[in-house]
């Protein structure tokens, strides 16, 4: 079992910056991938990037080049730097991992709102 944590989300205006945490604790060594999901108002959740446990890295084109996911697993803790921000970016932003056995484990989420 993984348990999923994230913070970090809040009120940004447009062009700032907001860094998200997602801290895991339990069963670690079996997290083959972690990502960063959003879910906007009244639209499907959609994946944002994804880091796995070999370092590869991929995002959606709309946030490519101004979000940076990163991990440090001495803090058993993954990042999402977003940079730039739009109030398109405004959403529910979820933590994810996959583990060796194809589990699935989410976070609770965090807000995140760009205003105008």
């Amino acid at each position: 079992q993984v348990q999923l944590v994230e913070s970090g989300g809040g009120l940004v205006q447009t062009g700032g910056s907001l860094r998200l945490s997602c801290s895991a604790s339990g069963s670690i060594s079996s997290i083959q991938i972690m990502d960063w999901h959003r879910q906007a108002p009244g639209k499907q959740r959609e994946l944002v990037a994804r880091i796995t446990s070999t370092g590869n890295i991929d995002y959606v084109d709309s946030v490519q080049d101004r979000f940076i996911i990163s991990r440090d697993n001495t803090k058993n803790t993954m990042y999402l730097q977003m940079n730039s921000l739009t109030p398109e970016d405004t959403a529910v932003y979820y933590c994810h991992a996959r583990d060796v056995k194809f589990s699935h484990y989410w976070g609770q989420g965090t807000q995140v709102t760009v205003s105008e």
